[in-house]
């Protein structure tokens, strides 16, 4: 049931997203469009450049004048981090969830303390810099707009003229000046970033910002860059050799420890033989909760937890540092840890204005688009998941489980760029709903942000809330395996579901729609002039006849039988929650039961029990979940 992945993914990321770019854009221009073409005049940069950099920064939004998640602010995203990024912890520092997930072992709890950032690195004080070239003051570079363009101007005639370059009117001659600009100190990330920029400037974009205005870039179809600027740089060169990264993205190898120490004990992974001995099904996303150099200093530590690979926000750099072979301690589930590759991105759940750069976005999305290719992963939201999206192994891990990337990371870009755009698959009586609000547009409430019950700041969001009835005056729905009263907490996903996501539709009340959700009927609105989903079709399970319900798990163990003697039988555990005749859920994909054991250094110890019973995952809640195929019945959705 695998789905197939789109040999165009690489191509897409390259192409225009909203629509082909004007030849023209003289005219009726915004305030934003004039100040990039005041600022490429005054500082004698080609406005193209300007606006291809600031595309790929921040794809021209101000973002009100808040910091991204590496204290970038506004268009030209001018780095001033050490205020933005005070007080960061990692996710897997707050001792509530079990990264490994894995019950034949001890909890694992990492306690590990980011070191302080003392010292920040130049790509992350680049907006003091252009104060100082400007005469602009910090705060107007921060919040005005039009200053901040012209910052980004006075840095790119910097970086040009450092290289002994002429200011040129051809953008052709600004590849080294754009490739310092991302502040990458090493050549391989410098150069990805200059070919992204070159390569919207090749295909050109248009678009509305987030304070409504419209932009313009003109494709210059033909446009070939001088690359033989970069060797005048300076820039270090990475270890790339043992990475598992595609060609077009910048990646070093930072790696995770395998070591012994304390009691027996090791960490921080398992090493494997995957996809040979056992199949590498998912990819999860997760957000670091931290700052890059924070974040690898943990990762290097035997006594904290791993993933595979981290992403950095500010040029989209990526480490790795555990193979894909390998199982790295990420997701909470060991199911899952075994069967899936772990994806940090530097960035925080609970810091809505903390907006990720469309560099990292990128690429994330080949680094996604090139594993999903090769270990044949479907590029669907029950394969590509968020860490908020994994399910308690066990009953008593529900409560535990984490909650990121979070409502804030844009799910419809994050799968246009992986060149599987969320679109309708069916008419109005498909039968299913593919969740997909407008990012920008949908804004629903949250709280806790920054202080406990406080409201977080109004902003686009990825997820749409549910109701009990048709109509916002309707109870939230509840999750019984939190055991909690249903909010609007940012951290609450009892009553949410996300873009990308799947559910089988259980009725239509004028502009609001129910879905089968946790085995209850759940409601989100809907209108028809404002969708929050589109149509679709696809395969969904139900309970065989004369079943009055069916358990759900929360992984996908073998039976008794299949366990040799020297592996301890794990318990094939069913949550609190139930599947009930009549309800239908999506499914994603029929697996074996499988258990990877794996509880000592030595690994010749390690092995791969797969039993006879099969399972289906489904899209049980927020989380996907599993049921047996012996269960329940697959049919088409809109039968």
């Amino acid at each position: 049931m695998r789905g197939s992945v789109t040999a165009m993914a690489a191509a897409t990321l390259l192409m225009p997203l909203l629509g082909a770019a004007p030849s023209d854009v003289r005219g009726g221009e915004s305030g934003l469009q004039s100040a990039f073409a005041s600022a490429a005049a005054e500082y004698h940069v080609p406005q193209s450049v300007l606006l291809g950099v600031s595309y790929l920064q921040s794809r021209w939004d101000g973002h009100g004048g808040a910091p991204s998640v590496s204290g970038g602010y506004g268009p030209m995203h001018l780095t001033d981090a050490r205020t933005a990024l005070a007080g960061a912890v990692p996710h897997h520092s707050d001792g509530l969830e079990d990264p490994r997930g894995d019950s034949a072992r001890a909890p694992l709890r990492p306690k590990a303390t980011p070191p302080k950032n003392d010292q920040l690195p130049a790509r992350l004080r680049t907006l003091p810099r252009a104060a100082e070239l400007t005469g602009l003051s910090p705060r107007e570079l921060r919040t005005d707009p039009t200053a901040n363009v012209a910052g980004g101007a006075a840095l790119l005639a910097a970086a040009q003229k450092e290289l002994g370059q002429p200011l040129s009117s051809d953008p052709a001659d600004w590849y080294g000046a754009v490739a310092r600009f991302s502040g990458a100190d090493d050549t391989a990330t410098a150069a990805a970033y200059a070919d992204d920029v070159f390569a919207v400037l090749r295909t050109g974009q248009e678009r509305q910002t987030d304070s409504g205005q419209p932009v313009a870039l003109a494709a210059q179809p033909g446009l070939t860059p001088d690359t033989r600027q970069l060797r005048r740089a300076g820039l270090r060169t990475l270890d790339a050799a043992e990475t598992e990264c595609p060609r077009k993205v910048s990646c070093e190898w930072i790696p995770a420890p395998y070591k012994e120490f304390g009691d027996s004990d090791y960490g921080n992974h398992d090493l494997g033989d995957r996809p040979a001995a056992l199949d590498i099904d998912y990819i999860v996303i997760h957000d670091t909760e931290g700052a890059w150099d924070g974040v690898l200093t943990m990762v290097q530590d035997p006594t904290y937890v791993s993933w595979q690979y981290t992403l950095r926000s500010t040029d989209g750099h990526i480490a790795q540092h555990v193979k894909a072979k390998d199982v790295a301690w990420h997701a909470g589930n060991w199911y899952v840890n075994a069967k899936s590759i772990g994806l940090e991105h530097e960035g925080f759940l609970a810091r809505p204005d903390a907006w990720y750069t469309e560099a990292m976005y990128r690429s994330s999305a080949r680094l996604v688009a090139y594993l999903a290719k090769k270990y044949d992963i479907p590029l669907d939201r029950q394969h590509i998941l968020g860490h908020d999206t994994v399910p308690g192994p066990t009953t008593p891990t529900i409560g535990g489980m984490h909650t990121d990337p979070g409502p804030y990371w844009d799910w419809r870009h994050y799968f246009e760029l992986l060149g599987h755009p969320l679109r309708p698959t069916a008419g109005p009586h498909g039968g299913m709903v593919t969740i997909r609000p407008d990012y920008a547009a949908n804004r629903p409430e949250y709280t806790g942000c920054a202080s406990a019950g406080g409201p977080c700041a109004e902003h686009g969001s990825s997820a749409v809330r549910l109701h009990s009835g048709p109509g916002e005056s309707y109870p939230l729905i509840k999750d019984i395996g939190l055991g909690t009263t249903p909010s609007k907490g940012v951290n609450d996903i009892s009553s949410r579901v996300s873009t990308g996501q799947q559910y089988a539709v259980a009725g239509r009340d004028g502009d609001w729609t129910a879905i089968w959700y946790l085995g209850q009927k759940a409601w989100f609105k809907n209108p028809a002039d404002r969708p929050a989903a589109v149509h679709a079709a696809g395969e969904v399970v139900t309970p065989k006849d004369g079943v009055e319900s069916v358990p759900v798990y929360g992984r996908a163990y073998p039976e008794a039988s299949a366990y040799p003697a020297d592996v301890p039988v794990q318990a094939v555990s069913a949550l609190p929650y139930t599947l009930p005749a009549g309800q239908r859920y999506v499914v994603g994909e029929k697996v074996p039961g499988e258990y990877y054991y794996a509880v000592t250094f030595d690994e010749a110890s390690h092995k791969v029990v797969t039993g006879k019973d099969l399972y289906y995952e489904i899209q049980f809640g927020h989380r996907v979940g599993f049921v047996r195929a012996e269960d329940v019945r697959v049919i088409p959705s809109g039968s």
